[in-house]
């Protein structure tokens, strides 16, 4: 041990004189962060016990409501209005009370994180009757033939009228007199209502002739096919089916199931007719191994056969029982021959419709599938300005369907 000269020459027997101790805190900078996250966890371990909204924490979305102008006519009375709370985290967190079956209100939706508003119809249907928070079905759609609608549980459905047939009645204009000597190609681009940008691109940027197949998902698909029949676009609704390697591989909510009865796929099937209105016929949307099972498949046939749609089966699936299940009910009926985009590169698309062309010259119709990649419509609209110059017509899925049918 070292010693200083200090402690040297003090005399022995007395201390030294003490240092003046510094004070100190009873804890650290660390354990004092420490006590201040541990009160606020017990703080909010306390809210989330004791509050009692039960959606708490989920997020929120401000909602204005646009209520109509003010008549002299009285709101028709209802005894089931009722406030109902929204679970879903796109929805609202409290919904304006609604009046009895039929009265509907248009909200502005207003995104609580970005901003972003948008319309949306919120009415009381058969649905909030049972107490369960539902969506109101889509609006009818401009142009549509009332007559050939009859009301669900989900909303408005096709139906036969007066002998007349969607099909018929909402296939796209055709040169069918042309069509009949001639080869014809039929394109059918699937996949849209989702993405409101690719499927305004399909909208906008190919030929009127080209048919478009809506799914039923989207906030909106019904205001999206109403704006591709206005663009003289023919339109068909694609129906989520089981394929095989379900669930790993899920077409989306309400997919048809071969595991399910033949009511409970009919009760499904429903809800996906009145998602929107105008389409000429119903296509699969996967579904290789329901499309393939006879005691699933026959029913659907049935039914969409006695409500005047076609079928148009996209050929995804070779063992495909929809053949003989839509001649036993004299349905139109159309299959895909080519995927045109597989591999979605400019010179791959190029190849697949150069072998549809093929197709149409050696069997006088073909028809083939894409989706709205923009490479897909950027390629599909370039081959089909020439494509009369070759001596083959582009023409709708329906027009083509017809000359299989006759041929």
């Amino acid at each position: 041990m070292t010693e200083t000269a200090d402690d040297l020459s003090a005399p022995l027997g007395q201390d030294k004189p003490r240092r003046k101790r510094r004070l100190r805190l009873p804890f650290t900078a660390m354990q004092a962060l420490a006590m201040l996250l541990g009160l606020f966890l017990v703080t909010f371990a306390g809210f989330a016990m004791f509050n009692k909204d039960p959606l708490g924490g989920e997020p929120m979305t401000r909602i204005a409501i646009r209520e109509p102008k003010a008549t002299d006519e009285k709101p028709a009375a209802s005894g089931h209005g009722q406030d109902s709370k929204q679970e879903s985290k796109h929805e609202t967190r409290e919904a304006p009370k609604q009046a009895a079956t039929g009265e509907q209100k248009t909200v502005t939706m207003i995104d609580g994180s970005t901003g972003a508003r948008h319309d949306v119809v919120i009415g009381a249907g058969e649905a909030a009757d049972k107490g369960e928070a539902a969506s109101a079905p889509p609006p009818v759609m401009a142009g549509i033939d009332p007559k050939l609608l009859e009301k669900s549980r989900y909303g408005m459905i096709p139906v036969v009228a007066d002998g007349s047939k969607p099909f018929n009645v909402y296939a796209a204009d055709a040169d069918r007199a042309k069509a009949a000597k001639m080869p014809v190609v039929a394109i059918v681009i699937g996949g849209l209502g989702v993405g409101a940008a690719k499927t305004t691109d399909a909208i906008m940027k190919l030929p009127a002739a080209v048919t478009l197949a809506f799914t039923p998902y989207g906030s909106d698909p019904g205001k999206l096919a109403e704006r591709a029949r206005a663009q003289r676009h023919e339109i068909f609704l694609q129906i989520p089916m089981e394929p095989y390697d379900f669930p790993d591989n899920d077409p989306g909510p309400q997919t048809l199931l071969t595991s399910l009865s033949a009511d409970q796929n009919m009760d499904r099937l429903y809800w996906h007719l009145s998602r929107m209105q105008g389409y000429a016929g119903i296509t699969n949307f996967m579904g290789a191994r329901f499309v393939a099972t006879d005691a699933a498949m026959q029913p659907i046939i049935r039914e969409a056969a006695k409500r005047g749609l076609g079928f148009f089966n996209d050929g995804s699936s070779p063992r495909s029982i929809a053949p003989q299940a839509a001649a036993s009910q004299a349905m139109p009926f159309g299959k895909g021959d080519i995927a045109i985009d597989v591999v979605p590169t400019p010179a791959e698309i190029d190849r697949a419709l150069n072998k549809l062309e093929s197709a149409a010259r050696e069997r006088g119709t073909a028809i083939g599938t894409a989706s709205a990649l923009p490479v897909s419509i950027e390629r599909i609209g370039a081959w089909t300005k020439t494509l009369g110059d070759r001596g083959i017509l582009l023409v709708p899925l329906t027009t083509a369907m017809l000359k299989s049918k006759s041929s």
